[in-house]
């Protein structure tokens, strides 16, 4: 869908990006992820032609990105857009027809959408009298409305109460189901976790990580476990099975946080412990995408 392609963007002494490049597939939830300031913004500003970059290119479905393209582009931004005193009726029509829909057709959708988001009596209520939450699921109708090929959400569930920001999730999923290729920017790491099938981690204007999420967090396991048993305390005598990093005990059961040591694995352990203990429970540890965001921003931040 979108391949992006050593992208640089400097303004006047701010190298917003440098030499970044990355592929999105078609069909699939896409997360890039940064630090405030590490330059997310400024990539999406050159996918949505606001800006252009200084050098490198972007090819949307095989061909260079033309404005042309801006029809099939959803674009949901951070700092939200409202016209503040024009009903939302209105300015959801007037915003579908800039994107190519007739009147006719843009009155259809927006009905459809005002059902099903449970706005059917919004048509005439003002932007400015509206909850930070209800601006928010206009703004996202204005964006979904003439049904993208590719969805660009950046903090798509900021304002939003719990209840809503699942309906809001439901909705992505749905449109993802059905073909749409979702760019998905945020802070919100639990949300990358359930929703992302592939990342992008950029810093000070560089990419430095990007893949499917899973294959990213299977590259971060360190060989550590959780092992909850009933019997006695179990120890390491030589120190070269194990280092116990945590050790939990309530009424009789343990649970030891612990690392198995390099050339060791979890049935060299279990073959430790079954001798000695009733084993209840073994888990793997695998760093989340939190954990991974924060060692990597933190190591590059620290050189």
């Amino acid at each position: 869908m979108l391949s992006i392609n050593n992208i640089v963007k400097q303004y006047a002494e701010h190298r917003a990006l440098d030499d970044v490049s990355m592929h999105i597939e078609k069909g699939t939830i896409f997360g890039l992820l940064g630090p405030n300031g590490a330059g997310k913004t400024s990539l999406i500003r050159i996918i949505t032609q606001i800006t252009a970059p200084d050098s490198g290119y972007i090819m949307f479905n095989g061909d260079v990105l033309q404005p042309e393209h801006i029809s099939k582009i959803g674009y949901l931004p951070e700092e939200r857009g409202l016209y503040k005193k024009m009903q939302i009726g209105d300015q959801l029509l007037y915003l579908a027809q800039l994107k190519g829909l007739s009147k006719e057709e843009a009155k259809k959708r927006i009905k459809h959408w005002f059902e099903k988001m449970e706005m059917q009596s919004w048509w005439s209520k003002k932007v400015e009298d509206l909850s930070k939450g209800m601006q928010q699921k206009v703004q996202f109708v204005a964006t979904v409305l003439h049904q993208p090929e590719l969805l660009i959400l950046d903090e798509p569930f900021s304002g939003f109460d719990p209840v809503n920001a699942e309906i809001i999730k439901k909705e992505i999923l749905e449109l993802h189901s059905n073909g749409t290729t979702i760019i998905f920017s945020t802070h919100r790491m639990e949300s990358v976790e359930e929703l992302c099938d592939n990342i992008a981690l950029i810093n000070k204007s560089r990419k430095i990580l990007d893949g499917p999420v899973i294959d990213i967090k299977n590259s971060y396991r360190e060989n550590k476990y959780k092992i909850t048993y009933i019997g006695a305390q179990v120890i390491d005598p030589n120190d070269t099975l194990f280092t116990v990093e945590k050790r939990l005990t309530d009424n009789h059961v343990t649970t030891l946080y612990l690392k198995i040591a390099e050339g060791k694995t979890i049935n060299h352990m279990l073959s430790y412990l079954i001798a000695q203990v009733e084993i209840q429970h073994v888990e793997e540890i695998i760093p989340t995408i939190h954990e991974i965001f924060i060692k990597e921003v933190t190591s590059i931040n620290a050189n």
